[in-house]
C-alpha cells in the first residue's frame, strides 16, 4: 500500500513547489479574494436592513457564510480540466500515459499538492485578513468544526471528480473553454457559494439536494455554522462519500472509453 501512494505523494509535492516559485500571484489573490467578501458584505447589508433573520440567517451569521465560503474555495478549487485540456491539446498526454501511474489519480494528486500549498500561503493568509475586517463568527462548537473539516476533503474530492470529468471532454471536443465556463457558474450558483440553497425557490432547493454540488460549498458552510441536525449532518456526510465514490468511478469509465478516441498530435 505504501509504494502504491508514494508515486502519488511525489507528485503533490512536485506541484507544491512547482506552485511555490509562482507564488506573487497568491499574494494578489488575497486582495481578490477581499473584494469579492466587501462587495458581498454591502449588497447583503443592503439585503438585511431593517430586517432580522431570512431564510434561517441573521446578517452576522450571512456574513459568515460569505466569508468562509471563498475562504475555503481557495482550498478546494482546481485546474484539473485546464490541465488535461492542455495535456491533449499541446500532445503531453502521451508521454505522461507512459508513466506507470493511475492517470486520474496523478492529476489529483497534482491537484492536491497545490491546494496544500494555498492552505498555508493563500487560505490562512486570506482568512486572517478578511477576519481582521468583517466580525466572523467561531465554528459552532469542536465537533463542527472536525465535521467540516471532514466535509472539505469532501469538497476538494468532488471538485476534482467533477473537473476530471469536465477534462475529459477535451478528447472529443478539443477546446472546452466554454464548457469549463459554464461549469464555473453551474458550480457557483448551485454549490451555494453565490447565495445559500435555503433562499432557492423550493423546487430549485429539492433538485439541488439531489446532486454533488451544494456538497462543495453549502454543506462544509453549514455544518460549520452547526445548521444541521445530527441527522442531516450524517446524511450530509454519506452523501459526501457516496458522491466522491461516484464521480471518481465515472472519471474512470468515461476515461477508458476516451482513451479509444484519442488523436496525440504535437508533443
Amino acid at each position: 500500500m505504501k509504494l502504491m501512494i508514494r508515486p502519488y505523494l511525489a507528485f503533490a509535492r512536485i506541484a507544491f513547489l512547482k506552485i511555490l516559485t509562482y507564488r506573487l500571484r497568491y499574494y494578489t489573490g488575497i486582495v481578490t479574494y477581499l473584494v469579492n467578501v466587501s462587495v458581498y458584505y454591502f449588497i447583503w447589508r443592503a439585503v438585511y436592513q431593517n430586517k432580522g433573520v431570512l431564510n434561517q440567517f441573521t446578517f452576522e451569521e450571512m456574513i459568515t457564510y460569505v466569508s468562509v465560503g471563498f475562504i475555503i474555495r481557495t482550498f478546494y478549487f482546481n485546474n484539473i480540466d485546464r490541465e488535461i485540456a492542455n495535456d491533449i491539446l499541446l500532445g503531453h498526454i502521451a508521454g505522461k500515459m507512459t508513466r506507470p501511474v493511475n492517470y486520474q489519480w496523478m492529476n489529483i494528486a497534482l491537484a492536491g499538492g497545490e491546494s496544500f500549498f494555498r492552505m498555508f500561503m493563500f487560505t490562512v493568509p486570506t482568512a486572517l485578513v478578511i477576519i481582521a475586517i468583517y466580525p466572523l463568527q467561531a465554528p459552532a462548537s469542536i465537533f463542527s468544526m472536525i465535521a467540516f473539516l471532514c466535509a472539505l476533503v469532501f469538497s476538494f474530492l468532488i471538485f476534482a471528480g467533477l473537473n476530471f470529468l469536465i477534462g475529459t471532454c477535451a478528447v472529443y471536443l478539443h477546446s472546452i473553454l466554454g464548457l469549463i465556463r459554464a461549469k464555473y457558474v453551474l458550480v457557483e450558483i448551485l454549490s451555494g457559494l453565490v447565495i445559500p440553497i435555503t433562499f432557492f425557490p423550493e423546487s430549485m432547493a429539492k433538485i439541488s439536494q439531489w446532486l454533488p454540488f451544494h456538497l462543495i460549498s453549502f454543506t462544509p458552510l453549514m455544518i460549520y455554522m452547526g445548521k444541521f441536525s445530527d441527522d442531516e449532518l450524517k446524511i450530509n456526510l454519506l452523501m459526501g462519500l457516496g458522491w466522491t465514490f461516484i464521480l471518481l468511478v465515472l472519471g474512470q469509465i468515461f476515461w477508458k472509453r476516451a482513451l479509444l478516441k484519442l488523436t496525440v498530435q504535437g508533443g
